[in-house]
């Protein structure tokens, strides 16, 4: 592989782990990512799903775009994606009943996540399967990351333990509003304005970079 594909296929792996993360930057999939984040465990379960399901159904994509009828595209993608999802479902419930009952029927709804299909149509069907599943690996980092920043914060708030190891002792108060559904839209809203500080600090930093040189 040349430097140049090799540069490449970085910058596609990069893009969902920082500048398009599809939690903090693009904000897509927020029914998983508010729902099944009330422990660690939960969230890096439902983020290694979705990994799977979404680079996989990215690399059959790929393979299928020259023969793919572009009138039955979607349908296509669709069952092409509820397929991987099946496999998973079924995975998971032979490994663990608990993480199962845990992520109830979002399991069922990964094959409706905007993620997985918006990279199917957008990105999957128009580039060769190495880069396809090299960014699609990279956008489902990007989502584990996320999925996992809000299930650890509220785990560790919500009940002093982080992947059922205490952290805390016996005193700890927990905070019952971090297991609650409200308690994801604070963590949310937490990590996005933190996201969004750290943006407007590096436009600044360049703009005072860029405003030196050019005196």
């Amino acid at each position: 592989m040349s430097d140049l594909a090799q540069a490449k296929n970085f910058d596609e792996f990069m893009e969902g782990i920082w500048r398009q993360n599809p939690v903090f930057v693009m904000v897509l999939g927020m029914c998983p990512t508010l729902a099944v984040t009330v422990s660690a465990m939960n969230a890096l379960s439902m983020g290694l799903a979705t990994m799977f399901v979404l680079v996989c159904s990215c690399g059959l994509v790929s393979l299928l775009r020259s023969v793919v009828p572009k009138e039955v595209r979607i349908a296509t993608y669709i069952v092409i994606i509820a397929t991987f999802v099946t496999v998973v479902d079924y995975v998971i419930q032979a490994v663990s009943l608990a993480v199962y009952d845990a992520l109830g029927a979002f399991i069922q709804l990964i094959v409706v996540n905007c993620i997985i299909l918006g990279r199917a149509e957008a990105h999957a069907s128009k580039h060769p399967p190495v880069t396809a599943m090299v960014n699609a690996l990279g956008m489902s980092i990007g989502f584990v990351i996320g999925l996992f920043a809000l299930g650890a914060v509220r785990e560790v708030l919500g009940a002093g333990t982080l992947f059922g190891v205490s952290l805390f002792g016996a005193n700890f108060q927990p905070w019952v509003v971090m297991v609650l559904p409200p308690g994801g839209f604070i963590v949310l809203g937490g990590w996005l304005l933190l996201f969004a500080a750290l943006k407007r600090r590096q436009e600044a930093r360049s703009a005072a970079q860029g405003g030196g040189d050019g005196a």
